[in-house]
């Protein structure tokens, strides 16, 4: 992993005349539509039943305007910032997400490589590949976290997390939002189903998962704990009465329970009911680095960033994903400046001001020039 020192993409040559395949972001959405067949593209745009949590994601993004401060020095401009004892470039962790090799055989692998490489964090899905073990080998010097979704009993969750210690992980996270795995109708309307989905056991599990898992956790090890998943004040409120270390705000991008909140409507709750006590994440159709400054001025201490990787990962590989990053940073810097800051210590709050979305808000709608042809089911 780089040292921390903020690396800046090359700002000597005019935006637009550099020789890089990638200048703006949704040049990897497009390159990645090329490349997936349908099956796989609508695993990573698709949401469930009405698909309206997803669009709340990015509407309450775009109901957020700022408020720019002038004539201040703003020629040195840093967006990095430390957690886990360790400086990362910017403040986003690539978000868990399952079945990456469907994006690129090197899957899991390949995202934690180029994360480290980069200098930002990486959580690894437990139904992605290769799997804890060959991750932690692939890139011991990352920051990485474990995910896992609970499929067995008390003895499967001890044997996970221990695994995740004993393999240099960070932290270890609980995803707790996926009791019931909900209806994907763009998968149902073309009758498939992954192979993977198939091969799936141990749901009665993840549909018993209760608050004494996580006392079992925080009593026996000494891992920060996360909690992926968490929507409302109450459960963030039980969640640091039992020593949780990290809230994870997110609703699966969408995918889980349709009507849901937008993350970023759900973000100001939890940041006042956490009150300091815990450190918190937040994902959800973030897909811009002016969506990551959002989300840190609202109280968020990590973003995390998930369908964004997956076009990147399908565009390029591991190279893909270090891109994307720089490009996120270079976005994160111009917005940092314009809005008079230099660092982002200085964001809060007063940066913020409630708006009306000038657009539709949808998977895409963070990409104003694609124009992406939409499938007939």
């Amino acid at each position: 992993m780089n040292d921390g020192t903020p690396i800046r993409p090359t700002r000597n040559v005019e935006l637009g005349a550099s020789g890089e395949e990638f200048q703006n972001l949704h040049e990897f959405v497009n390159k990645a539509r090329a490349r997936l067949n349908q099956n796989a593209w609508d695993y990573i745009v698709g949401a469930s039943e009405t698909e309206t949590t997803m669009r709340r994601n990015r509407m309450a993004l775009d109901e957020i305007a700022f408020r720019p401060r002038v004539l201040r020095n703003v020629a040195k401009v840093d967006a990095s910032t430390e957690v886990f004892g360790r400086k990362l470039r910017i403040p986003v962790m690539i978000a868990p997400v399952g079945a990456l090799e469907i994006f690129d055989p090197a899957s899991g692998a390949a995202v934690a490589r180029g994360a480290g490489h980069f200098g930002a964090a990486h959580m690894l899905s437990s139904v992605s590949e290769p799997g804890l073990e060959a991750t932690a080998k692939a890139a011991p010097d990352a920051l990485r976290i474990y995910q896992l979704y609970v499929r067995g009993d008390d003895a499967f969750v001890e044997d996970v997390v221990s695994r995740t210690i004993e393999n240099g992980y960070a932290a270890f996270c609980l995803t707790v939002d996926t009791a019931h795995y909900s209806r994907r109708e763009r998968d149902i309307a073309k009758r498939y189903v992954r192979e993977s989905r198939i091969r799936a056991t141990g749901g009665d599990f993840q549909k018993g998962l209760e608050w004494r898992t996580v006392k079992l956790i925080k009593d026996k090890y000494k891992i920060p704990l996360v909690l992926k998943g968490i929507a409302t004040a109450e459960d963030a409120k039980i969640a640091v009465d039992h020593g949780v270390d990290w809230i994870y705000v997110s609703n699966h991008g969408g995918r889980q329970l349709d009507h849901g909140r937008g993350s970023m409507h759900v973000l100001p709750e939890i940041v006042d009911a956490v009150a300091g006590r815990a450190k918190i994440m937040v994902d959800g159709s973030i897909c811009r680095g002016t969506d990551i400054v959002k989300a840190i001025a609202s109280g968020a201490d990590l973003v995390g960033i998930g369908r964004l990787q997956c076009w990147a990962l399908a565009a390029a590989g591991e190279a893909g994903i270090v891109r994307m990053l720089e490009l996120l940073e270079d976005e994160m810097i111009r917005c940092l400046g314009l809005l008079g800051l230099t660092s982002l210590g200085e964001l809060n709050k007063s940066c913020l001001h409630a708006a009306t979305p000038t657009n539709p808000s949808d998977v895409f709608s963070a990409f104003p020039l694609l124009d992406i042809e939409p499938y007939r089911y």
